[in-house]
């Protein structure tokens, strides 16, 4: 692309070159750094959340473990298969980009957007689950049943471990009937000494469901927090390649200017990567113990 300057004289300007640069080697390096500060930002953000999932569960591994069984390792997998493959379609966007290809780029970026909105779907599946089984940590976010229902209700937790239970839930209650778990491991001495405190009633030296409950209940507030933020990260991700989408189509994007796809290919494939640690977290350990 060719412009006039004053002196009468024609330069050239390279496609998708900002008048803040020199040169496309300059705005690349600034774009590049700029991403990567933004990661490492990020990563630290979730740090957190991994550190204090992992001092919770040093302490209480066997409340942990009850709220891990009662997650679906199905819909978690499938989550997981989902944004593997998606991650390889937002590499084929980038590659097809370098390559001057508009309509395998949209296709990609079309496809990528689709795997995207499967995994929302999925989360708003499983997240309807526990709000119909009063697995919801906060008090009145649960599904509520009518008043008069209470005289259904089953004995503590440890009498119907594997049993369906009746779900009586007036006020929209965190519900947690399973403490099956710690029986076992207080069993077989497998208790921590933070769970022997934790867990016990001092008045009866005996396992006290409700404070069994309210260690699930640490587990469930951690899994929503880590959850949510991550699929609030997958709908930003989807915002970028609706905005990726329209200028692929316009046709933006060549092999002299693809800085904006390779950007949001970095963000989208950290958006995966974190549910590749989430999902054996919450998802699959601990589940051994119930085999």
């Amino acid at each position: 692309m060719a412009s006039h300057e004053d002196t009468g004289h024609f330069h050239y300007h390279e496609p998708g070159l900002q008048h803040q640069f020199e040169d496309m080697g300059q705005q690349e390096e600034s774009v590049s750094i700029g991403m990567w500060m933004f990661l490492v930002q990020e990563i630290m953000f979730f740090g957190g959340l991994f550190s204090a999932y992992l001092v919770f569960r040093s302490k209480y591994p066997m409340a942990f473990a009850a709220g891990s069984n009662h997650l679906d390792a199905f819909w978690g997998g499938l989550n997981t298969l989902v944004l593997i493959v998606s991650s390889l379609t937002m590499a084929l966007t980038v590659y097809f980009a370098q390559k001057n290809k508009r309509n395998m780029q949209v296709i990609m970026i079309l496809i990528t957007m689709a795997f995207g909105a499967t995994f929302l779907v999925v989360k708003l599946i499983e997240y309807t689950d526990k709000y119909n089984h009063g697995l919801v940590p906060v008090t009145g976010w649960n599904r509520k049943t009518p008043p008069g229902t209470e005289e259904h209700a089953t004995g503590p937790c440890w009498e119907h471990s594997t049993e369906e239970h009746v779900y009586v839930n007036p006020k929209g209650e965190f519900q947690f009937p399973d403490c099956s778990l710690a029986k076992l491991a207080e069993e077989e001495g497998f208790l921590t000494k933070s769970e022997k405190i934790g867990y016990y009633n001092p008045s009866t030296g005996q396992i006290d469901g409700n404070k069994f409950r309210d260690k699930v209940r640490i587990f469930y507030y951690l899994y929503f927090v880590m959850t949510g933020l991550h699929a609030l990260h997958m709908i930003v991700g989807l915002g970028l390649m609706t905005w990726l989408l329209f200028a692929a189509w316009r046709g933006d994007f060549s092999f002299q200017y693809y800085a904006p796809v390779e950007m949001s290919g970095l963000y989208w494939h950290f958006v995966d990567i974190v549910w590749i640690f989430l999902f054996p977290l919450l998802y699959l350990l601990g589940r051994h113990f119930l085999h």
